[in-house]
């Protein structure tokens, strides 16, 4: 007969987290919506107590920071991101734009459409996700 050390969450008690989280989200999302950077400046602080003049990095705050990291974890850094962009190449090549008339006068399909540029969550908290960060960003 197993022992259990741990026993799961009860069901009721995940929903009602499941359900909390959904609507706090929500708030976040449409918050955002209404107010743009400025939300995005207030959630930033909130969450992370991070202010800066400005989100997005200079050439030579990223060279500065660059620099503080041990040379091995660079080229690991490095290793994994060819590893991800490789693949994600694979999947991008197999995609492929598609329009098809299914009943005369209605038409489907969809357009692979590049962007120039997009904002990507990376979780922290107790349990950070490196492979979040690489996998949004790199591809």
């Amino acid at each position: 007969m197993a022992t259990y050390l741990k026993k799961g969450t009860p069901q009721e008690k995940a929903d009602a987290v499941d359900r909390q989280v959904q609507e706090t989200v929500e708030k976040i999302i449409s918050d955002v919506c209404k107010r743009g950077d400025a939300a995005v400046r207030e959630l930033s602080e909130k969450f992370d107590s991070w202010n800066p003049e400005s989100f997005l990095l200079t050439q030579n705050k990223i060279e500065e920071i660059v620099a503080t990291v041990d040379p091995i974890t660079i080229n690991d850094i490095k290793f994994a991101q060819e590893q991800i962009r490789n693949f994600a190449q694979h999947q991008r090549d197999s995609m492929k734009d598609v329009e098809v008339e299914t009943l005369p006068g209605v038409t489907l399909g969809h357009k692979i459409v590049p962007v120039n540029r997009v904002g990507c969550y990376v979780p922290g908290g107790r349990y950070p996700m490196v492979a979040s960060a690489h996998m949004s960003v790199v591809t």
